[in-house]
């Protein structure tokens, strides 16, 4: 479920980005780069960008409130159902520890 809505974020970001970038803004944007742009979606082609800027905005912020409502229902403690240890490991002192045999003195 994760991957498939991660999927579909990906996809509405990056049309998102393309969209964005082609419309046409007050410094007239890269439409003017995609010259066949305006000739193929007609004289609506402005109305129809912010119509489908608008739908991929939607989709984008649906699936940013759904991964992060998923990400917190998911982010439990990986040691909830570990039992603690009855005894910690005895690591032995300095002084207690035996000299290496055939160690350089």
């Amino acid at each position: 479920m994760m991957g498939f809505i991660i999927t579909i974020h990906v996809i509405a970001c990056a049309l998102l980005i393309i969209l964005v970038l082609i419309q046409r803004g007050r410094g007239s944007g890269l439409v003017e780069s995609f010259a066949g742009v305006e000739s193929m979606f007609g004289t609506k082609t402005s109305a129809f960008l912010t119509r489908i800027t608008t739908i991929c905005a939607t989709i984008f912020f649906l699936t940013c409130l759904t991964l992060a409502i998923l990400s917190v229902r998911q982010s439990k403690s990986l040691l909830a159902n570990v039992k603690p240890q009855e005894s910690a490991p005895v690591v032995a002192t300095a002084e207690e520890a035996k000299p290496i045999q055939g160690a350089a003195e």
